[in-house]
């Protein structure tokens, strides 16, 4: 019940066990169709180009970049936690100017803020993180498409923690690229990261002055072996592939609105818990992420040893905080098969024995 990975269902384990085949063979080629038509689907999205990348989600978002973004072009960051600061990272190193929009950490970004910083310039991309997994704060991307057109700017979304476990939407909140991971609410090992990229993304990336920063990133020459060329890259990791498809299956099976309630419910059921231990919630509730809650650590309370305690007495991981939570704030997961009333009950009386 940590910030990812989520718990794997047996079912995803068995087919991530299954015998080893080529990554031409006609039967993997089926299964990676189906898995990028389902992706699609939990992506709520038309766009050709969705794989999974063959890395973790932060490689999803240097592929993001590394295709969208070249040398001297201006980009728009908005930042309420870790992973908006590591994007600003990833597009200096791809030796952009970036202009940052910051917000308080553990509150969601003023879309007037990013408004203001948009007006009368142009920008290449506009990158926003729609659930920050170091604060678990939950943000709008409604008015973002806005916003971007004002600038011209292409619009990139993190969409790591918020995948499987809430409306993402790309399609209808016309974002242009997007990335994930595996391990979160999809419930699948990390090893993967989904990405998505618009017909309006894919027209900036052919048309690039400059290559691809990144050889193995490079979707021009990824998204032929995804396409129907079959063009050799580099040997797709055939098992993990497994193991997302049968998550995918298992996702849609639940069916996408039955899978957000979930998630959902169970939040509401430890946030009442939570708040019935007298544990302060720091994330105000309309932007509060329902597979990720910050919970901020009692005064006097050694936050390291309650969770050593969870772990080896209850065999429950919670995480620690990040940046400005650090030694301040515990993290809990309730992503994809994690998100039970099991987990909830758990974690409650693990967590009021510790403090007790």
């Amino acid at each position: 019940m940590g910030p990812g990975p989520s718990d794997v269902p047996p079912r995803v384990l068995e087919a991530l066990s299954r015998p080893t085949i080529g990554h031409l063979d006609p039967v993997f080629l089926q299964i990676l169709d189906e898995t990028q038509g389902m992706l699609r689907q939990v992506f709520g999205t038309k766009n050709a180009l969705t794989l999974p990348m063959s890395a973790t989600g932060s490689a999803g978002m240097e592929t993001c970049f590394v295709n969208l973004v070249e040398p001297d072009d201006e980009v728009l960051i908005c930042r309420h936690g870790v992973f908006g600061g590591r994007m600003a990272e990833v597009a200096r190193r791809c030796r952009a100017n970036v202009t940052l929009v910051d917000a308080p950490w553990g509150e969601a970004l003023d879309p007037d803020d990013v408004a203001k910083a948009a007006k009368g310039r142009s920008f290449k991309v506009l990158a926003v993180v729609h659930a920050e997994t170091s604060t678990g704060v939950l943000q709008d991307l409604a008015p973002f498409r806005t916003i971007a057109d004002s600038c011209g700017a292409l619009l990139v979304v993190d969409a790591v923690t918020s995948l499987g476990g809430v409306p993402v939407e790309l399609d209808r909140m016309g974002i242009d690229a997007a990335y994930s991971g595996t391990q979160k609410c999809l419930s699948c090992p990390p090893g993967l990261s989904p990405v998505s990229f618009s017909e309006r993304a894919r027209r900036v990336l052919s048309t690039r002055k400059t290559p691809v920063q990144s050889w193995y990133l490079d979707l021009n020459l990824i998204g032929q072996y995804f396409g129907g060329e079959r063009v050799y890259h580099h040997t797709a990791p055939v098992n993990m592939i497994f193991a997302l498809h049968e998550a995918l299956r298992a996702i849609l099976e639940e069916g996408l609105e039955h899978r957000y309630a979930r998630h959902r419910q169970q939040a509401e059921a430890l946030w009442q818990g939570l708040d019935a231990l007298g544990l302060e919630l720091p994330v105000a509730r309309g932007v509060r992420l329902p597979p990720l809650t910050l919970v901020r650590v009692p005064m006097g309370v050694d936050e390291r040893a309650v969770r050593a305690r969870l772990l080896r007495e209850h065999d429950l991981e919670i995480g620690g905080g990040l940046g400005d939570f650090k030694g301040k704030a515990w993290r809990i997961g309730l992503m994809g098969a994690s998100a039970t009333t099991r987990h909830v009950e758990l974690c409650l009386a693990a967590l009021e024995e510790a403090l007790r």
